[in-house]
């Protein structure tokens, strides 16, 4: 849905209508959070698979991941929108060509904080457990090779 957003998004803002436009806007901004919040919830996934591989029975854990990861960028959007519709719109990069308009969000603190700090929560998650599962699959190796060395004697 993101990418169906995104490349209609020029034509659609060629319209010039106003509440098409914010709801453009929107669906792209939701499922570009929606993205980032998935790929999150899979390093979860990956995190619970390799480093917490016995007891990790978690009750309706699909219909938590699906709460959070529709639902978490569902209340960052609504917040924006709370806060003012208008921060969404349509920006026009190019007087001369009408297909250089973009419906996105159109103050740079509401883009920093909705999409670049929301991204870099992410990144840093992400990474944190990259290395929690890197030392995992480390140490067991570790372990691994001292055994073998012990049964060689």
């Amino acid at each position: 849905m993101l990418n169906m957003v995104f490349l209609t998004n020029s034509w659609l803002s060629s319209f010039n209508q106003p509440g098409l436009c914010i709801t453009v806007a929107v669906l792209l901004h939701y499922f570009l959070l929606a993205a980032f919040t998935w790929m999150c919830l899979e390093s979860v996934h990956f995190y619970l698979a390799l480093v917490k591989v016995f007891n990790v029975y978690v009750p309706k854990y699909i219909l938590k991941c699906c709460v959070a990861g529709w639902g978490i960028p569902a209340i960052v959007i609504t917040i924006v929108l709370i806060i003012n519709k208008d921060f969404y719109g349509n920006g026009s990069h190019s007087e001369g060509n009408p297909f250089s308009n973009f419906c996105w969000i159109q103050e740079n603190i509401v883009f920093y904080i909705s999409v670049v700090a929301y991204v870099f929560v992410i990144f840093l998650t992400n990474t944190a457990m990259f290395i929690t599962v890197l030392l995992q699959i480390h140490s067991v190796k570790s372990r691994t090779q001292k055994r073998s060395r012990i049964w060689k004697w």
